[in-house]
């Protein structure tokens, strides 16, 4: 059976280059970066060599940005947000984000709010599934410490205006701007040095899993929530996985590199999949046209969507039910409700996200594949 992976935002397969200097650096270059002797000061070079390029591939300069090494986009987001509430509460305990961010982000706030007394304001989205910045306006004053708002949504591919949004919150100086890029970078023009932290994750973009990074400016003070060693900067403790770091930048150049080509590829891909989803009469499309043209998400009105792609796995294709950060403990996409969809549409959608391998042919096969499971199976 020929398999077709649609679920890219989810994760991707390591990069064929990238894999095999992960494999040539962990027998090469395998000491501990802060040993003192010459195989840990190799691995301290090349620790350095990857920080300074990821720096370069954003195009910020190392004199004003910092790059912290953490297991993966969640400990980065809860680092960011955490550590800075922590540390700047003397200024003020008001913290904003939206209603459709990635749990890793939308628990982090809750976690403040609930246990450590923080006040909270979520902001809302329109239809189309993005953050008004005049919304932001509104409740920006100079009690704000923080807001954190994602560059793309995981679930709809939705864009958010980041240098609009980074501009508000910059006209008061008590407050930073944080943003989940992890479903942007490589795929949409993001401002990044209008944004005072980011994060994001390696195996979005063909690293390895359990690697990931926080970007931020100098003049921030975090408080660390590993206490341990003084290893990344002093706020995270524990011996740095220097390969993965090493072939994380490696991964992030060259998708960078390749940016304008997959874009046109995915481009062409998303176009040709909702001219096939306009056919088929129960599909509701809830990804907006102008939205990244690597996530395709869409409700069936007729079917449950989780049988639908099981039924589909079974044929070989591979697309979510629902973001796979909450597919275990929440069957309804509260990005959805968020954007004013039905309970039923919001429990009944499908994420289609082709990677670049992916084909015209794929995409119409997936299409014939659905199209043929929503004739045998039973409706809702």
């Amino acid at each position: 059976m020929t398999m077709v992976y649609l679920d890219y935002a989810a994760t991707c397969p390591p990069s064929p280059a990238v894999l095999s200097e992960f494999k040539r650096l962990s027998e090469v270059s395998f000491g501990n970066a802060s040993s003192k002797h010459a195989v840990g000061r190799d691995a301290s070079r090349l620790l350095e060599k990857a920080r300074l390029g990821i720096l370069s591939s954003f195009g910020l300069n190392p004199s004003s940005y910092q790059c912290v090494f953490l297991s993966g986009a969640t400990e980065s987001n809860n680092l960011a947000i955490k550590g800075v509430s922590f540390s700047y509460k003397n200024r003020g305990k008001k913290i904003i984000t939206t209603a459709v961010e990635h749990p890793s982000v939308k628990n982090a706030f809750e976690q403040l709010k609930n246990e450590f007394g923080f006040q909270l304001i979520v902001l809302p989205v329109n239809e189309a599934g993005s953050v008004e910045p005049s919304s932001l306006e509104a409740v920006m004053d100079n009690e704000v410490i923080l807001v954190s708002i994602m560059a793309v949504n995981n679930e709809t591919g939705a864009l958010n205006d980041i240098g609009a949004l980074a501009d508000i919150v910059h006209r008061y100086p008590k407050a930073f701007f944080h943003c989940d890029v992890t479903q942007g970078i490589g795929k949409v023009k993001v401002p990044y040095s209008k944004i005072d932290l980011f994060s994001f994750s390696a195996h979005k973009v063909g690293g390895l899993k359990g690697n990931g990074a926080l970007v931020m400016k100098k003049t921030i003070r975090l408080v660390s929530l590993l206490s341990g060693g003084d290893q990344e900067l002093g706020l995270r403790g524990g011996t740095v996985d220097v390969a993965g770091a090493y072939c994380m930048h490696l991964a992030l150049k060259e998708s960078m590199e390749k940016f304008a080509e997959h874009k046109e590829h995915a481009s062409m891909l998303k176009e040709h999949l909702l001219q096939g989803l306009s056919k088929i009469d129960e599909v509701v499309v809830n990804s907006p046209l102008d939205g990244s043209p690597y996530v395709v998400n869409f409700s069936l009105r007729k079917h449950k969507a989780s049988v639908i792609v099981e039924g589909l796995s079974e044929a070989g294709f591979y697309v979510s039910s629902i973001s796979a950060c909450n597919s275990k403990g929440e069957p309804i996409s509260y990005v959805l409700l968020a954007m004013n969809r039905s309970k039923e549409d919001a429990s009944n959608s499908i994420r289609v996200s082709p990677g670049p391998e992916a084909t015209i042919e794929d995409i119409d096969a997936f299409l014939a594949a659905m199209n043929k499971l929503l004739l045998e199976v039973r409706p809702r």
